[in-house]
């Protein structure tokens, strides 16, 4: 079959990495069209408001003139089976990536121990998909911990550090989001249920950059066929882009006494 699909003999085939998936095109639903069905929205729908709010929050050169910091966005591969790859999280790309920009702006004498302070100085957001409240199953969430469709992106905390998020960066993250009047919920894992894990703590700990966990609301996670609602991309894509914006002037009046 692969060779009828390419133009090639059969023998000329070597090697393959071959994977099957949904081919159908996403598509709105609902009542009221209110909900986005698609494959993949984990963790796609994530990577999508990331690009699109960095690209949309440096346009101009005036929206840089006052930057501080570096913007930038990280995608990985093979999240989903523990980021232990090259393209993975788990791999020293992120601190290889930082390394090299501090090293390129060293011209400008930034000091000893430039690297180690950029890192302290840095904030990542780690965006993945989040377990909306199912109908269903509600048994499934804590009563006060039950994120839904359209209310905004949840912040997810866990005392076992299967999410990185800190009360000083959930409050500096949720203090972008009142600034523009964006909701967002919170969300703990019921006490007697396991609980998954993103990315945010593995850059967390091999890093050393202060994180926030955070998700856009879903139902049907890992399914074929996922969904989502509509206002929360909406929502989360001006979040991310207040976050770029936002994050520097913020940072800097920040004064936590621990």
């Amino acid at each position: 079959v692969l060779s009828e699909e390419i133009g090639c003999g059969s023998d000329e085939i070597i090697g393959m990495e071959l994977n099957v998936c949904d081919t159908q095109p996403s598509c709105l639903g609902g009542g009221k069209n209110e909900f986005i069905y698609s494959g993949r929205l984990d963790n796609l729908a994530s990577c999508y408001c990331a690009l699109k709010s960095l690209m949309d929050s440096s346009k101009m050169p005036e929206d840089l003139s006052n930057e501080k910091g570096i913007r930038m966005i990280a995608l990985f591969d093979n999240e989903e089976v523990g980021s232990n790859s090259m393209q993975g999280a788990g791999a020293p790309t992120i601190f290889q990536a930082m390394r090299r920009i501090v090293d390129s702006l060293m011209h400008q004498s930034m000091g000893e121990g430039a690297l180690e302070r950029a890192l302290t100085s840095s904030f990542l957001v780690s965006a993945d998909m989040a377990h909306a409240l199912h109908p269903n199953y509600p048994d499934k969430h804590e009563e006060y911990h039950r994120p839904e469709l359209q209310k905004g992106l949840v912040i997810k905390h866990n005392a076992n550090q299967r999410y990185a998020t800190s009360a000083v960066t959930a409050f500096l993250f949720k203090e972008i989001a009142r600034i523009h009047n964006l909701p967002v919920q919170e969300f703990v894992v019921r006490n007697d249920m396991g609980c998954g894990s993103t990315i945010g703590p593995i850059l967390a700990s091999g890093v050393g950059i202060r994180t926030v966990d955070c998700g856009i609301p879903q139902l049907s996670m890992h399914s074929v066929r996922e969904m989502c609602g509509k206002e929360d991309i909406d929502t989360t894509y001006k979040h991310f882009k207040a976050f770029f914006e936002m994050f520097s002037d913020i940072d800097q009046k920040l004064n936590v006494d621990f």
